[in-house]
């Protein structure tokens, strides 16, 4: 029986939500090819407001951790929620709430960074950018997007 990807999230102490609805014009996940695009994702009863004022670091790490579970939640439910899918994290764009002299984005990242190496492996590994950004949707103090690619 294939490893599923709940079950490998299962074992680090961690729950696969169920995957959200798009809040607006626009789909969840498109595949192109072997790539898979996820799009923006939030954890909208996480942490609220901007990183170098209400939010702290390790808040911020926490928030960052939870939307890429929400990213996690729409690739299983791409590819039935086996595991041996996925082939690469091919990118992730981390989007960090941030107050004007904040510039800690990549430790913040970081924590979608850590989970989706704990979950993929080596394939978990990624290019990633950390951006920095005046206010997200809901409030939210991170928003994570990703490219995967995944096996034929």
């Amino acid at each position: 029986m294939p490893l599923s990807i709940a079950g490998k999230v299962q074992s680090l102490g961690l729950t696969l939500p169920q995957p959200s609805s798009p809040a607006a014009n626009y789909v969840s996940t498109t595949r192109v090819g072997p790539l898979l695009f996820v799009a923006g994702q939030i954890d909208p009863a996480g942490a609220q407001g901007r990183l170098g004022d209400q939010v702290t670091v390790e808040d911020g790490v926490r928030a960052a951790q939870a939307a890429a579970l929400n990213v996690i939640a729409h690739v299983a439910k791409a590819v039935g929620d086996d595991l041996a899918k996925v082939r690469q994290v091919a990118k992730l764009t981390v989007f960090v709430a941030s107050a004007p002299d904040f510039t800690q984005q990549p430790l913040v990242a970081n924590g979608a960074s850590d989970l989706m190496v704990a979950v993929f492996g080596e394939a978990g590994r990624h290019a990633r950018s950390a951006v920095g950004a005046a206010a997200l949707p809901r409030g939210a103090a991170v928003e994570v997007e990703a490219i995967i690619e995944l096996a034929e």
